[in-house]
This record gives C-alpha cells, sequence and structure tokens, in this order.
C-alpha cells in the first residue's frame, strides 16, 4: 500500500502545482485590463472637462490668430503689390503721355514750318482782275 500512498502523494502534488500554475497565469490575464482601466481612471482624473475645455479653447484661439496673422501679411503683400502696379502704370501713363507732347510737338512745328515755306508772297491785283470782279457784281 505504499506505493498507492506515493502515487497519490505524487497525483496530488502535480495537480497542485497545475493548479498553482493555473492561478498565477489567470492573475497575470485578469490584471490587465485593471492595469488599462486604473492608468485610464488616473489620465481621465489628469483631463477634466475643464481642462479639456481649457486646453480646446487655447488651441482654437491659437489657430485662428495664426489665420489672422496670415490673412495681415497676405493683405500687406496685396498692398504692396497694388501699390507697385499703380507705380509702374503711373509711370507707363507719363511716359506714354510725354512721347504723345513730344510728337504733338514736332507735328506741330513741322506743319508750322511747311506753312511758312510753302506760303505764297502776296499777289498783286491785276487790273484785269479787277474788271472781271466788278463786271460780275
Amino acid at each position: 500500500m505504499g506505493k498507492l500512498k506515493s502515487y497519490q502523494e505524487q497525483i496530488q502534488e502535480i495537480v497542485e502545482k497545475g493548479i498553482n500554475a493555473a492561478e498565477e497565469q489567470q492573475k497575470k490575464l485578469a490584471s490587465k485590463p485593471f492595469e488599462y482601466a486604473e492608468k485610464l481612471e488616473s489620465e481621465a482624473r489628469e483631463y477634466s472637462v475643464k481642462n479639456l475645455r481649457k486646453r480646446y479653447n487655447g488651441y482654437s484661439e491659437s489657430l485662428f490668430d495664426q489665420l489672422r496673422s496670415l490673412n495681415t501679411r497676405f493683405g500687406s503683400f496685396a498692398g504692396d503689390l497694388v501699390a507697385r502696379l499703380e507705380k509702374e502704370a503711373s509711370e507707363g501713363v507719363a511716359d506714354a503721355a510725354d512721347e504723345v507732347t513730344s510728337v504733338a510737338q514736332s507735328t506741330k512745328k513741322n506743319v508750322a514750318s511747311n506753312t511758312t515755306a510753302k506760303k505764297p508772297a502776296a499777289r498783286k491785283t491785276s487790273s484785269t482782275a479787277k474788271k472781271s470782279t466788278t463786271a460780275s457784281a
């Protein structure tokens, strides 16, 4: 009977070791969700709704401030560009006006010199011309 007792004890030890191993594995597996829940709980306390709202509003305000700054920079750039275009346009108009004035003055001189060069000398009226004009009257 000693042999049977020995087998019984060995089987009980094997079962006990199996139970202990299963218990250890179950505790490890069961602890994971609780660890995550505890971590989440501590982070949730750290990030209250009030703090989340504060952060959100801060980020939103920062974003819109950056957009306003960008708009101001674009406006300044566009203003400079418009001023440059107006300056170039007015210089172009001034140059064209100067050219038109120059051409007009040279044309006026040419016309004036052609008129004086082609102007016939004062005619002497002949007695026959006088007679024909008096006769037709």
